[in-house]
């Protein structure tokens, strides 16, 4: 294991430049020292191990042969760039992925080798093609644009989009680096991974056949000339010959799809090394256009555990003891992923029209068990979250009952399925959002905290937000209960708390929480009516308590379904001097403001304060700290409650730049 004390190669290296004063020997000690490097820090913060662990020696080579930030590298997704990192100028991992410290992802901010922030998949050879035409037309043809891309992510259609619109530039140095390790986060599935996988075993099958393609290229080169200026029938036999050619070489290196596509394609080549990575890349670098280089990796490559986990192979970790790889203080209690995972395992026992969809996250979104028990009826579409929402469309059509799961944040990429494939159409599919809200220390592209906003205005669309586990259970039935409309559940990332009791449901389904205090008795309102949505059920209950504390009585309601908005939250609005909302996405045209229109179409004139996330890319930091930022505390909500309530105004309710509004 690697030593903090043990002065190496690594921490001579500050930018990527060093590397290449390192003989081949010496990379190879290199790439050992960042391997422990990882394991040991990794462990202990939590992280990507797996996947950086596969990509040692694809980045230092990377590095080695193109000069960046002049040379513009992209990883795809970001959570492969740890070796990135490292080797410019990046080497305390004490604090990654936690607040202040380190991004588990490329962050600009952190470095000027750093460019694509996003973590969703397959958007890097747009970025590539943008960025080498940006080159083109700045008179910079000189420079490079490497794009690293996992064969997961190009089971993305965005990726072959990109890919077409490469292909019709010769003169654009673009250099698309496959690191096919077999697997996006468990084994890539679909045409493409087939072919892949064909391509390593052709390539065994034929590496004695390259003698007989050297034969030809000599008897072309000899005889070119000669055969080229003997007429009809010389040039005539010299197409045949350099036909049979071109025939060989592909059942040597069987690349007809790249160079279909118009691309020249270097591989496979092993990943791991040092030396055959570098060598193709030059390759690659002297074509001087679009080029593929086929590396082939393994996931946790080096780590003993890392590589017999057959489900994920350490793809992402929490605190582990690094020698073993056993999880370290993991947390009582369910998930509400293994809550989900038990449930519609049941109901698909019940229901044979019952079809789960997944994006290469079968394990992280809880349809293994599913399709374990029934595994003709669960469907991994790969990294397409478009094609799984229009295509569950179908499914509807056909007479089956989809359920798409998926983490919140990639819903974003189905959103005009979901809206002109689903909707429009009214089917009955079902969209389960795991990751809803705060997750924490993965940052801005995947805090799952935009879904409540884009689905307001869906027409039709239902969508729940249970509490707790029994809410869960309860609410994913009735989701899929609808077969002429689609319908939404969402629930955060972590441990489901305690089942949180109903007093009294009311006759459309929304759950009273709480009633504290006696109610006026004059005019029989209350002080503070609080709409708890989903899993800030606890909050708002807390809330309620401080309130009492300060003599305000205070009614917490739990809406169960937020849309369509139930009408018996709007009616209980009316006998309340104001309404508080309790949210874990964005304020911004969240359930909130949804609310706040229905109860103006009543002619319910109280006022409303949407408590909930700023309109702004949050970075990362743990979901505690982040609700303690954006004032979603108890102590905060409290007293800013209070203060309304006393005509004061509330200003961390406001997104940046609204005026101040005044309580009523």
């Amino acid at each position: 294991m690697y030593e903090e004390n043990t002065v190496g190669f690594l921490e001579k290296i500050s930018k990527p430049q060093d590397l290449r004063a390192l003989s081949s020997s010496q990379m190879k000690e290199l790439a050992q020292e960042i391997r422990d490097f990882l394991v040991e820090h990794v462990s202990a913060t939590g992280g990507h191990l797996g996947p950086n662990l596969g990509v040692v020696e694809l980045t230092l080579g990377i590095h080695r042969v193109f000069d960046s930030p002049r040379d513009s590298v992209i990883f795809d997704t970001g959570h492969q760039s740890y070796v990135h990192k490292l080797v410019t100028g990046r080497q305390n991992f004490d604090t990654l992925r936690q607040k202040g410290g380190l991004s588990g992802y490329p962050e600009r901010a952190e470095s000027e080798h750093d460019i694509v922030e996003s973590s969703h998949a397959s958007s890097s050879l747009s970025w590539a093609d943008g960025i080498s035409r940006a080159h083109q037309l700045n008179g910079e043809s000189d420079r490079y644009t490497i794009a690293v891309i996992g064969d997961g992510a190009l089971t993305g259609g965005m990726a072959w989009e990109a890919v077409n619109n490469i292909a019709a530039d010769k003169d654009r140095r673009v250099v698309i680096v496959v690191n096919d390790n077999g697997r996006s986060y468990a084994p890539t599935v679909g045409g493409f991974a087939n072919h892949m996988a064909e391509l390593q075993l052709e390539l065994q099958k034929r590496l004695d056949e390259v003698r007989l393609d050297r034969r030809y290229d000599r008897a072309l080169d000899s005889g070119k000339n000669i055969l080229q200026n003997s007429g009809h029938v010389g040039k005539a036999v010299y197409r045949g010959l350099h036909g049979m050619k071109a025939g060989i070489k592909d059942m040597v290196v069987p690349n007809g799809l790249f160079e279909d596509l118009g691309m020249k394609y270097v591989g496979p080549i092993d990943g791991h090394d040092q030396e055959a990575v570098e060598k193709a890349l030059k390759a690659a670098k002297k074509f001087a256009g679009p080029v593929i280089v086929h590396a082939i990796t393994e996931k946790g490559r080096g780590y003993a555990p890392a590589r017999a986990d057959e489900d994920d192979q350490f793809h992402a970790v929490g605190k582990i003891d690094p020698q073993t790889g056993k999880p370290l203080g993991a947390s009582s209690g369910q998930s509400w992923t293994g809550i989900f995972a038990q449930e519609i395992k049941e109901i698909a026992d019940e229901r044979p029209d019952i079809v789960g969809v997944t994006g290469a996250m079968m394990i992280p979104v809880g349809l293994k068990p599913m399709q374990q028990a029934h595994p003709n009826r669960v469907i991994d579409v790969g990294i397409a979250e478009q094609h799984a929402i229009a295509m569950s469309a179908g499914l509807a059509f056909g007479g089956q009952h989809p359920v798409v799961a998926l983490y919140a944040t990639f819903l974003n990429r189905g959103f005009d399925q979901l809206l002109m494939d689903v909707a429009l159409h009214k089917a009955g599919v079902t969209i389960v959002l795991d990751r809803s809200g705060v997750t924490g220390p993965d940052g801005a592209s995947h805090h799952g905290m935009w879904d409540l906003s884009l689905l307001q205005f869906i027409p039709g669309l239902h969508l729940a937000a249970p509490r707790d586990a029994a809410t869960l259970r309860e609410e994913l039935r009735e989701a899929v209960a609808v077969n002429d409309a689609p319908t939404v559940v969402r629930y955060p990332k972590g441990t489901v708390g305690e089942d949180i009791p109903a007093i009294e449901r009311w006759e459309d389904g929304a759950d009273l929480l709480a009633c504290t205090g006696e109610a006026d008795a004059q005019t029989g309102q209350r002080d503070v009516l609080l709409v708890a949505v989903g899993a800030m059920a606890p909050l708002a209950l807390g809330v309620a308590e401080k309130l009492a504390e300060a003599g305000v009585t205070s009614t917490v309601v739990d809406p169960r379904w937020v849309m369509p908005v139930p009408g018996s939250v709007v009616k209980a609005a009316q006998n309340h001097r104001i309404v508080v909302v309790l949210e874990d996405g964005i304020r911004a045209g969240g359930v909130g403001s949804r609310i706040r229109q229905e109860m103006r179409s009543a002619g319910v004139d109280t006022a409303l304060n949407e408590i909930g996330l700023p309109a702004e890319f949050i970075k990362h930091a743990s979901r505690e700290q982040i609700f303690e930022e954006t004032g979603l505390t108890v102590e905060k909500i409290t007293a800013d409650t209070l203060a309304q309530l006393s005509g004061e105004m509330v200003p961390y309710a406001r997104e940046k730049g609204e005026a101040p509004k005044n309580a009523h």
